[in-house]
C-alpha cells in the first residue's frame, strides 16, 4: 500500500491522507478488534527453509519495541498499520486515525493544540526512526476509549515524509507567541523555544537504602560504602511528569554504566525532570526505585551542569530514603524567538564572511565552541553552507606538512565541519552503510577475540576467532560496498574537491614513491569517509543511533577489531599490520582493496541530485508543501516562521537566537574594550550587533509589560474584560509583591552581570508578568489556573521576568503584579529587574 494517499482540495477545505504505523497500548488495545491473521500452514514449512540470514534480519524487524513489554507506560503495546485523513474545515483542523483501513481509532483536535504538543519521539522509546509525538489532552481529543488519556505515536515510512507531517500538523497548532493580542501586526512580540540535554552516565549504590539525613558516627555524610546489591535497571525519563525517553537495561552489582545521550526538544514551559530508575525482575513487573527530581525553572540556562543526583525512594517528603546515586550531565535552554526581520543587521555581518571563519574567530578568542551546527543550519538555509566548506578547503589543503596533518589525523575547523557535515546529510546514508550489520552483530551476541594472549585456549581459540573476524569483515564490507551509490550528493562534492585538490597539491610534492603519491588521493578521500564517519559508527554505534547503549564488552572487543580491519582497507595498507595476531586478515585486505578504490571513485564522483521527484511519495510531499506555502502566506509574520522549512526543518530565527545567546555569554569581558585593534574589528561588530538584538529583545519584553500594567490599572477601574479577553480576570496576589523577603537577588540562572552593557536595559522588566498569548480556544471556558514560570530572554544571561501561565487549553491569560509603569521613565527603571518568582 502506498505510504501517501491524494490531497483532496474542496472550495476552502483540504484533507492529506497518509499511511502510518501507529502503536496501541494494550490498554487502548482493549476497544479495537484483533488483527486478522494472513498466515498460512504453508508459510511455517517456507519459513524453515530460509537462510540464517534471513531469518535474522526479519526477526530484528519484527521485534516489539520496548514499550510492547510490561515496562511501557501504558503496559503491553502493539504496531498497527494505520491511515491518517487530516481535514481542514474553516478554523477546524481534525486529525482521523483509523486502523484495520476501517475501525477509527481517535480523532485529535489540532487547531486546539499547541506546537509543542507535537514534536518528534525519542527514538529509545521504542527504537523506531521518523516517529512523532501527539500530546492530547483531555478535551481535545476523541478516542474509542474516553478513559485513555495517552500520546499518540505514528512511524512514518520515510524521513521526509515524518518532516513533512511535522511541518503540516504544526501549522494548524497553536505557537507559542507573546503579545498578540496587543501586537497584532507581526503577530506578536516574540515566541519561546526550550531543550534540554541529558547524558546518563553511571549509578551508584543503586537499591541500598539509607535516610537522606542521616549522617555516620563521625558526624559525616558519608558512611562507608555499602554492600552492592545485583540488579538490573533502567530509567524512564519524563518531563512534567510525560514519558519522554529511556535508558537502556543494564546489568550490574549497583553500578551501572550508560553514558547515553538524549536530546529533548521543542518543549513546552518547564516545570521538572524526573529520572524514575526502575528495577527489572524475570517473571515479574519493574519495580520503582526511586527517582531523581529536578526543578527547572530556575535551573541554570545555557551551561552544562554534572555532578551526582541523589536517588530518593517515593514516599513523603518527611520519609525520603535515599537508594543510590545518577552522575549526569544536564543543560537547559530557553530563548526567546524575535521575529526574522530584527535579526536583519546581524545577518548581514554574518553573510560578509565565510561561517567556518567566525567558528574559527569564536574558538579561539571567545573560547565557544557549541554553536557549531547553529552557524551550519543557517548556512544551509541560505544554500551557501557546501560552497563555504569548499573555500576552507581549498585554503587549508595547500600541500604543506600541515595540510597534510590536517587530512589524516587533524582537529581543525575543517575536520569539524566536514564531520558535521557528514553526520547532517549522510544518516540515512550511514544507517544504510553499517547499520543492518551492526544490529546483528550485537543481537546475535558476536564475540571475537584473535590476541592469544587474551583467549583462554591460546593459539588453536585465537584460529577460530580469526575466521570469525575474516567473515564479519566481510559481511560488514559487503553492505557498506552494495550501498556506496547512495552516497548523497552534498557529500559527493566534498569528497571531491577533496580529492582534487590532494591531487593538484601534492602530487608534485616531496620524493614519494609513485604508488604513494597515487594511493593519496583515494587516502585523502577515506580519511573523512571512513575515519572520521563509518569507523566511529562501527566503534560507537550508540553515539550514531544505530543501536541503543553500549554493547558488552566481548561484543564491543568485536567491533573494535572489525572497526581496525576497516579502517586499514581504507587507508589501502594491507601489507602493514602493527600486532601480529592481525596478520591473518592480510588474504582479505588485499582481495578488497580494489573494490575499496572503486567505492572511493563513486563517492567522490559528483552526480545530479536526482532526489527530486524520484521517490514514491515525491508528488503528494510537494502538494503538501504547497498548500503550506499557501497557508503561510496569509499568516501573520510570527505564526509563519514558527513553521519549520523543509525539507531540513529548519527554524532559522531559532538558530540566530542561539547564537545570539552563546556569544553575548562569552564575550562579556571581551566587549568592554572601547578600542578592538583591527584584526578583532569584525568579532567586535557580531559582538555589537548580538547586543543590539538582545537589547531589541529586552524592548520588547518591556512594551509588552507595560502594555499589561497598564490594562491591569484599568481592570479595577472598569467592568471585568469578557471571558475572551486574553487579561485574566483574576486579580495577582498581593501577598508575595509586598513580602521583602520574597525579593530575591539575581537568579541562580544568570552569572554575575559585571561589564554588562544591558544591565540597565535588563532592569526594565523585572517583577513584571508576562505569558503567552496564543489564539483563544473555543473550549476555553473554564477558569483559567495561573502558574509561575521562569522564563527567558534572548540571552540565557538575561534576567527572567515573572510568568503566568493558562489553562491547556487557553494559554493567554496574562497576569502583573504593579501599577502602571512608565517604560521610559528613568526613575522607573533604576531597580526593577531584580528578582524572579519562583514556584
Amino acid at each position: 500500500m502506498d505510504s501517501w494517499g491524494e490531497v483532496e482540495q474542496s472550495g476552502e477545505s483540504r484533507e492529506f491522507i497518509v499511511s502510518a504505523e501507529l502503536y496501541i497500548s494494550a490498554a487502548a488495545a482493549v476497544a479495537l478488534r484483533k488483527p486478522l491473521n494472513p498466515r498460512k500452514k504453508g508459510d511455517r514449512r517456507e519459513s524453515v527453509k530460509q537462510t540464517n540470514g534471513n531469518v535474522v534480519d526479519k526477526k530484528l524487524k519484527e521485534k516489539s519495541s520496548w514499550l510492547s513489554g510490561s515496562k511501557g507506560p501504558q503496559g503491553g503495546g502493539q504496531w498497527r498499520s494505520a491511515t491518517c485523513k487530516l481535514s481542514e474545515q474553516g478554523d477546524r483542523c481534525l486529525l482521523n486515525i483509523y486502523v484495520d483501513e476501517s475501525i477509527i481509532w481517535c480523532t485529535a483536535y489540532i487547531h486546539l493544540l499547541n506546537q509543542t504538543d507535537i514534536r518528534e519521539a525519542s527514538t529509545s522509546l521504542f527504537f523506531r526512526k521518523n516517529c512523532l509525538t501527539i500530546h492530547c489532552a483531555a478535551g481535545k481529543r476523541w478516542a474509542a476509549s474516553s478513559s485513555l488519556d495517552e500520546p499518540i505515536y505514528l512511524q512514518f515510512n520515510s524521513t521526509n515524509a515524518c518532516n513533512t507531517w511535522l511541518a503540516l500538523l504544526r501549522s494548524y497548532a497553536l505557537p507559542e507567541i507573546y503579545g498578540r493580542w496587543f501586537f497584532p501586526v507581526e503577530g506578536g512580540l516574540y515566541r519561546m523555544w526550550r531543550q534540554v540535554e541529558l547524558t546518563l552516565m553511571q549509578g551508584r549504590n543503586l537499591g541500598n537504602s539509607k535516610p537522606s539525613d542521616i549522617l555516620d558516627a563521625d558526624g559525616n555524610d558519608s558512611a562507608s560504602e555499602p554492600d552492592p546489591i545485583d540488579l538490573d535497571v533502567f530509567c524512564d525519563i519524563l518531563l512534567n511528569e510525560t514519558l519522554c525517553a529511556r535508558s537502556t537495561v543494564k546489568k550490574g552489582i549497583g553500578s551501572p554504566q550508560w553514558h547515553e545521550h538524549f536530546v529533548l526538544s521543542d518543549l513546552p514551559p518547564y516545570e521538572s525532570l524526573d529520572i524514575s530508575v526502575w528495577r527489572e525482575k524475570k517473571l515479574f513487573k519493574p519495580s520503582i526505585l526511586g527517582t531523581v527530581r529536578i526543578a527547572l525553572n530556575n535551573f541554570r540556562r545555557g551551561e552544562a551542569v554534572e555532578g551526582w543526583f541523589p536517588v530518593l525512594h517515593s514516599g513523603s517528603i518527611a520519609s525520603d530514603t535515599q537508594v543510590g546515586e545518577l552522575r549526569m550531565k544536564i543543560r537547559v535552554d530557553e530563548e526567546i524567538i524575535l521575529p526574522y526581520s530584527a535579526y536583519h543587521k546581524l545577518l548581514k555581518t554574518f553573510r560578509a564572511r565565510n561561517f567556518l571563519d567566525w567558528m574559527a574567530e569564536f574558538e579561539t578568542k571567545l573560547k565557544l565552541k557549541s554553536i557549531g551546527s547553529q552557524m551550519m543550519a543557517i548556512s544551509i538555509a541560505n544554500n551557501t553552507a557546501i560552497e563555504q566548506v569548499q573555500e576552507l578547503a581549498n585554503r587549508e589543503v595547500d600541500g604543506s606538512q600541515s595540510s597534510h596533518t590536517t587530512l589524516f589525523r587533524g582537529n581543525t575547523i575543517l575536520t569539524k565541519i566536514m564531520e558535521l557535515c557528514m553526520k547532517y546529510y549522510g544518516k540515512t546514508f550511514l544507517e544504510a552503510s553499517v547499520g543492518p550489520v551492526i544490529r546483528r552483530l550485537i543481537t546475535e551476541k558476536v564475540a571475537i577475540e584473535v590476541d592469544p594472549m587474551r583467549t583462554p585456549k591460546g593459539t588453536k581459540e585465537a584460529e577460530k576467532g580469526l575466521e570469525l573476524l575474516i567473515h564479519w569483515c566481510q559481511e560488514f564490507w559487503k553492505q557498506i560496498y552494495s550501498v556506496r551509490e547512495e552516497c548523497p550528493p552534498e557529500m559527493r562534492r566534498l569528497f571531491c574537491t577533496i580529492r582534487e585538490l590532494v591531487e593538484e597539491r601534492f602530487s608534485s610534492s616531496g620524493n614519494s614513491a609513485l604508488q604513494e603519491k597515487r594511493d593519496l588521493r583515494w587516502q585523502g578521500v577515506s580519511a573523512f569517509c571512513f575515519l572520521r564517519f563509518i569507523v566511529p559508527a562501527i566503534l560507537n554505534p550508540h553515539l550514531f543511533h544505530l543501536y541503543p547503549g553500549l554493547p558488552t564488552p566481548p561484543v564491543q572487543r568485536s567491533l573494535t577489531l572489525i572497526a581496525k580491519v576497516i579502517q586499514s582497507l581504507a587507508n589501502l595498507n594491507y601489507t602493514v599490520q602493527k600486532e601480529e595476531f592481525m596478520r591473518g586478515v592480510k588474504p582479505f585486505l588485499t582481495d578488497s582493496v580494489p573494490s575499496m578504490v572503486d567505492y572511493i571513485v563513486v563517492v567522490s564522483t559528483p552526480v545530479k541530485d536526482t532526489r527530486t521527484g524520484s521517490t514514491p511519495d515525491w508528488h503528494e510531499r510537494s502538494n503538501v508543501i504547497n498548500a503550506l506555502k499557501l497557508r503561510a502566506s496569509t499568516m501573520p509574520i510570527l505564526y509563519r516562521e514558527s513553521i519549520p522549512l523543509l525539507p531540513h526543518t529548519l527554524d532559522v530565527p531559532r538558530q540566530l537566537a542561539i547564537v545570539t545567546s552563546a556569544v553575548i555569554r562569552h564575550s562579556r569581558a571581551y566587549f568592554t574594550e572601547d578600542k578592538p585593534s583591527a584584526e578583532d574589528k569584525d568579532l567586535h561588530e557580531f559582538c555589537a550587533r548580538c547586543f543590539e538584538v538582545e537589547e531589541q529583545a529586552l524592548q520588547r519584553v518591556s512594551q509588552l509589560a507595560a502594555q499589561l500594567s497598564a490594562n491591569q490599572q484599568r481592570r479595577h477601574f472598569s467592568y471585568p474584560y469578557p471571558s475572551t479577553s486574553p487579561i485574566s480576570t483574576q486579580p495577582s496576589s498581593p501577598g508575595p509583591a509586598s513580602s521583602p523577603s520574597s525579593r530575591l537577588g539575581r537568579p541562580s540562572t544568570a552569572p554575575d552581570p559585571e561589564n554588562s552593557r544591558i544591565r540597565l536595559l535588563s532592569e526594565s522588566v523585572n517583577n513584571l508578568a508576562v505569558s503567552p498569548s496564543g489564539p483563544s480556544s473555543p473550549m476555553a471556558s473554564q477558569p483559567p489556573r495561573n502558574k509561575l514560570l521562569h522564563f527567558k530572554s534572548s540571552s540565557a544571561d538575561s534576567i527572567a521576568s515573572r510568568f503566568a501561565r493558562d489553562a491547556p487549553s487557553s494559554p493567554s491569560i496574562l497576569v502583573s503584579t504593579s501599577s502602571s509603569i512608565d517604560v521610559d521613565d528613568p526613575k522607573r527603571k533604576r531597580g526593577l529587574l531584580r528578582g524572579i518568582w519562583r514556584r
